[in-house]
């Protein structure tokens, strides 16, 4: 007789849900949204698929109310659905506050670190299936119907931006079908920007009247984020890598 061990029944629990992972069909539905980025972030026509033409990305401001970085994390879970889980140390976190310390002058940054969709992806180029995909307008996905869990990506990733889905998942969003054994991270939004909306963390501070992250195209020197960079010195974190992120930041 076989003698099933831990291990395996922890295996076999993950190859069930991921069957049913696969076997919901990726159905994807529009969100609904309130602020549109309009033709001045460079919006492509509806229908058109993704682009070179255009290059998302963010411009985070670190001098923002550290309460900011609350209001997007909590936008983040409210729209994509993960947070909550039963072992908070192993919970996926899409987004999360990072803080710094200049040694010299103790002066003290806080911040939102999360996926930087870089133009040069290293989870892209270790993934063995093909799962981890960089669209042509730059935003960074995992394709969870063949992600086969391996962790490849997070050791490759050096902004530790993705997360191992450890437990269950239940109640997931149409726009974002989950499963325990598969890797996830910030997907930008990809389902409101198809759209013409805003990310929801963008979204939720420009309600609240704070632009401390920028959305928009890159590639479009009219766009909002475009003039700002532009108008501002920022960084973007470890530049020396050469992944060249799409997520900028100002005041570091």
């Amino acid at each position: 007789m076989t003698k099933t061990t831990p291990t395996a029944l922890a295996d076999e629990k993950i190859d069930t849900e991921r069957r049913r992972l696969l076997a919901a069909g990726g159905a994807v539905a529009v969100a609904t949204g309130i602020i549109l980025y309009g033709a001045g972030a460079g919006a492509r026509p509806k229908g058109q698929p993704a682009s070179s033409a255009q290059r998302w990305g963010m411009l985070i401001d670190t001098n923002a109310d550290p309460s900011d970085w609350d209001t997007a994390i909590s936008a983040c879970k409210r729209e994509q659905g993960w947070g909550g889980g039963n072992n908070p140390a192993t919970d996926p976190q899409w987004i999360r506050k990072v803080s710094i310390k200049n040694k010299s002058t103790g002066a003290q940054a806080t911040f939102p670190v999360m996926c930087q969709h870089c133009a040069n992806p290293p989870c892209v180029d270790v993934c063995p299936t093909g799962a981890s995909i960089k669209r042509a307008d730059g935003i960074v996905l995992v394709d969870k119907h063949i992600c086969i869990g391996c962790r490849y990506c997070m050791m490759a990733c050096p902004y530790s931006a993705r997360s191992f889905v450890h437990e269950p998942v239940h109640n997931q969003k149409p726009h974002m079908p989950r499963g325990m054994g598969t890797v996830e991270s910030c997907t930008m939004c990809v389902h409101r920007v198809d759209a013409g909306l805003l990310p929801a963390c963008v979204n939720a501070l420009n309600k609240k009247g704070s632009k401390a992250i920028i959305f928009g195209d890159l590639n479009n020197p009219d766009s909002e984020i475009s003039r700002a960079v532009s108008a501002h010195v920022t960084r973007r974190i470890r530049e020396d890598l050469g992944v060249e992120p799409g997520v900028h930041y100002k005041g570091i």
